[in-house]
């Protein structure tokens, strides 16, 4: 029988054929495992479908795009969830396509397959902060912001950019640096993150247990994420899998600044494992 995991790691495996979206879609079954994954894929063909109609074959990219955005957060309504922004439910894309709210990567994500399938090569932006798109004209690039479908400028993009300068910016690095498409499985990673953490804000282990599962699959060399997994499993009261995970953690980050710490939890899930056997 083939797993929610299993189902997911096979849309992932290929970095050049990941379809986004189903594989988005596949993060729900986590948390909702009962709902209907081909009944949320086929709700957002419907949307894309009743646009397409509306849209001669000869009509420029940008009337296109106009037409989408009028589409999208008009007629459909979708929005950005600022009444409660820091639920998990703005990442799943089955919940968001139906309460139209979301956060901004979600929104990106549901208005990126409709414009896929009316012919607009619309693409996701890992900015920091705030997920973006942009769409490449002979004019040149659109940047869009998936919460309203606003055109940002330049210097909207340098003020954005501006509190995250001693985090991340490097002197002198082009601000077209930070505007790169994003891959399909940087944009899952990104996504799982949102959800790690909170889950972890929450003390919620079995859900972030469910999102370093999907992490591992993206990120199989990533030893933090290893190490995030067996402290999910310490918590769960797992000593085997949260033992093997902080043992190869450590085996390859000796020196890490958390290191001592970890090492101090060994001994209990070595216990915890003989009062076990």
């Amino acid at each position: 029988m083939i797993t929610p995991l299993d189902y997911f790691a096979a849309l992932v495996q290929q970095d050049t054929s990941i379809p986004l979206f189903e594989a988005g879609l596949t993060l729900a079954q986590d948390s909702d495992p009962q709902f209907d994954l081909g009944g949320a894929q086929a709700e957002v063909d419907r949307m894309a479908a009743k646009l397409h109609k509306r849209i001669p074959p000869d009509t420029a990219p940008i009337q296109k795009l106009r037409l989408l955005n009028q589409y999208f957060y008009v007629e459909l309504g979708f929005g950005g969830n600022i009444n409660n922004y820091y639920d998990p439910d703005n990442s799943y894309l089955h919940r968001v396509t139906r309460t139209r709210r979301g956060i901004p990567i979600s929104l990106a994500m549901i208005y990126m397959e409709i414009a896929q399938q009316i012919g607009l090569d619309v693409r996701g932006i890992s900015f920091p902060g705030h997920f973006l798109m942009k769409l490449s004209t002979q004019a040149g690039e659109i940047i869009i912001d998936p919460v309203n479908g606003s055109s940002l400028s330049r210097e909207e993009l340098e003020e954005r950019l501006a509190p995250f300068a001693g985090q991340i910016r490097q002197a002198g690095k082009p601000l077209s640096t930070y505007l790169e498409p994003a891959s399909a499985r940087d944009i899952l990673i990104r996504m799982l993150r949102n959800l790690k953490s909170l889950f972890f804000e929450y003390d919620r282990w079995q859900s972030l247990l469910d999102v370093q599962q999907r992490l591992l699959i993206l990120l199989p060399g990533d030893v933090a994420e290893r190490r995030d997994r067996g402290l999910a499993y310490a918590h769960l009261d797992c000593p085997n899998p949260a033992l093997e995970d902080l043992e190869a953690y450590l085996a390859a980050r000796p020196d890490a600044a958390d290191a001592d710490v970890l090492r101090e939890q060994l001994p209990s899930l070595k216990a915890a494992i003989r009062r076990i056997n």
